[in-house]
């Protein structure tokens, strides 16, 4: 008898492990030969440098080593390459505070990723890589503030949804050229898929399966100017979504047509390598035999914390779907909604947040993840909403329980912030969601996409008409949004220019809303 796709995910665990066994992804290969003075036909930093995890004392610094990225036969010899890094008060490095030296491996793609740590916190810093005669370009980061420290502002550019072949990146050119504290990034970093009716440039390729073929498509993106310098100019905080795998795959579980479940997850296990290789992440989140760990929690002083969700690699698969039937799909009267097991961020993450929520000393609590927590069900035939099962309505009672603890504990100026719809929204949340006889609890902002094209008006105007707790949605335009939080209230400008993204589009300020410490919800300014 076949086995069900909740059964099946019941038993992905052995073979994850099985997976990881087969893999070396820990200390450098001391049996490889090591290059200490390495010399090269082409820029081997052609993919740039960023920056993640800011703490107060300390910030992850990135770089990958390429041969050049424009012959696709071209690779650097399969040998350990010593990276300098430094870390200086100056874009001159007069004056360097901190550096060492660290061993590019070939089987991280030579991608290196160091953890700094006793800088200063609340300063800004430059910094560089260096191997053999070849230097990186500098790159510009900072630290947080204390986290008992009086803080004036925090300032936080929300971006999501970076489809390569759908438009320019002329919003991270922008983002670039703010005076931000970080890049809140909040998923869908590359695309898997393609959509030859949208594409304005192409990928190097068709869709990825294997490890190479991920990196392939890592560095298609990583090339991008306006990408290398929104990198370059801001540390990032980051969330991944499901085009960084595949489209809607939850948990272990993937489309039919990626085969059998453990071919998915030989799929994934590719997939989360390259994520790891090409983005600033700590050291210790190097892909292992469960996964990785990408929820997180940041505090900016006094003034914020900030919690970084996960909401793909622990939820349960989406319900109402028939045999050789996965992912997301409308659904209408779909009983198995009301199953209170569902969870969009797993048993363990959503102790560790609404734990951390309890806790939190910080006058905002933000909560970054992937898409849009408030109801954007349509009525069908009978006045019953047709639901989306790949969003928060389609795990209702993971949403309610995370609810029905801001409401119960009465915790104050909670801001959801999401992307993946494609659209740019400022919504009420409520205890009870579409229950307009309960009270606001917390705002949410969340994010049109950089690139990929949105819903069509008709089916926007309906949305809107049909949810009265959506105070804003447009999906006809692409953007960012600038946030700004200070002890009195949180601003947020929702910056938009039309699609297709050209390569010297302007944008536009599309909406204001400003949400007042100690009253939930948004309100236009």
């Amino acid at each position: 008898m076949p086995l069900s796709r909740r059964s099946t995910l019941a038993r992905l665990t052995r073979w994850a492990a099985l997976l990881a066994a087969q893999r070396v992804l820990s200390a450098p290969n001391a049996s490889l030969t090591r290059i200490p003075n390495p010399r090269f036909e082409s820029d081997p930093f052609a993919l740039g440098v960023a920056s993640g995890q800011p703490r107060p004392r300390s910030v992850v610094l990135w770089t990958r080593l390429v041969a050049d990225p424009g012959q696709a036969a071209a690779a650097l010899p399969p040998a350990l390459i010593p990276i300098t890094w430094q870390v200086a008060d100056d874009d001159s490095f007069a004056h360097i505070v901190r550096s060492g030296t660290v061993l590019a491996d070939p089987a991280q793609a030579h991608s290196v990723r160091v953890l700094v740590e006793h800088l200063q916190p609340a300063r800004r810093y430059c910094y560089r890589f260096l191997a053999g005669s070849a230097v990186s370009p500098v790159g510009r980061t900072r630290t947080a503030p204390d986290e008992d420290a009086q803080v004036d502002r925090l300032r936080l550019a929300l971006a999501s949804c970076q489809h390569y072949e759908q438009g320019w990146f002329t919003a991270h050119r922008e983002i670039a050229q703010q005076d931000l504290d970080a890049v809140v990034f909040v998923g869908d970093y590359i695309y898997d898929s393609s959509n030859p009716r949208f594409r304005m440039r192409t990928h190097e390729a068709e869709e990825p399966c294997t490890l190479d073929q991920f990196r392939a498509r890592y560095v298609t993106y990583k090339r991008d100017p306006d990408l290398q310098a929104c990198h370059a100019a801001h540390p990032w905080i980051l969330a991944w979504d499901d085009h960084e795998v595949r489209n809607d795959y939850a948990g272990a579980l993937g489309d039919v047509d990626d085969g059998s479940p453990q071919e998915f997850l030989q799929l994934r296990t590719a997939a989360y390598q390259a994520y790891f290789e090409h983005l600033p992440l700590a050291p210790d989140q190097l892909p292992g035999a469960t996964g990785v760990r990408m929820h997180d929690r940041f505090r900016w002083g006094r003034l914020a914390d900030l919690w970084m969700l996960d909401g793909r690699q622990y939820r349960s698969p989406q319900v109402c779907n028939g045999r050789d039937v996965a992912g997301g799909h409308v659904r209408w009267h779909c009983r198995a909604l009301a199953d209170d097991r569902g969870t969009m961020l797993g048993a363990d993450q959503e102790h560790w947040l609404q734990d951390g929520l309890r806790s939190a000393t910080g006058r905002w609590k933000l909560i970054g993840q992937a898409t849009q927590v408030s109801p954007w069900g349509v009525p069908g035939p009978d006045g019953k909403k047709l639901v989306y099962t790949d969003g928060w309505d389609g795990y209702p009672a993971s949403r309610a329980r995370l609810l029905d603890l801001i409401a119960s504990h009465q915790l104050e100026n909670v801001v959801f912030l999401g992307g993946d719809v494609h659209r740019h929204v400022a919504a009420l949340l409520r205890a009870r969601p579409d229950d307009p006889q309960t009270p606001v609890v917390a705002s949410e902002f969340v994010t049109s996409s950089l690139t990929t094209a949105g819903l069509p008006d008709s089916l926007m105007s309906l949305i809107r008409r049909s949810n009265a707790d959506i105070l804003h949605a447009r999906s006809d335009e692409r953007g960012y949004m600038q946030l700004e939080v200070t002890d009195r209230s949180l601003h947020c400008v929702a910056r938009a220019t039309g699609f297709p993204v050209l390569a010297h589009a302007q944008l536009h300020t599309q909406a204001r809303f400003r949400v007042d410490s100690g009253r939930a919800g948004p309100q236009r300014e």
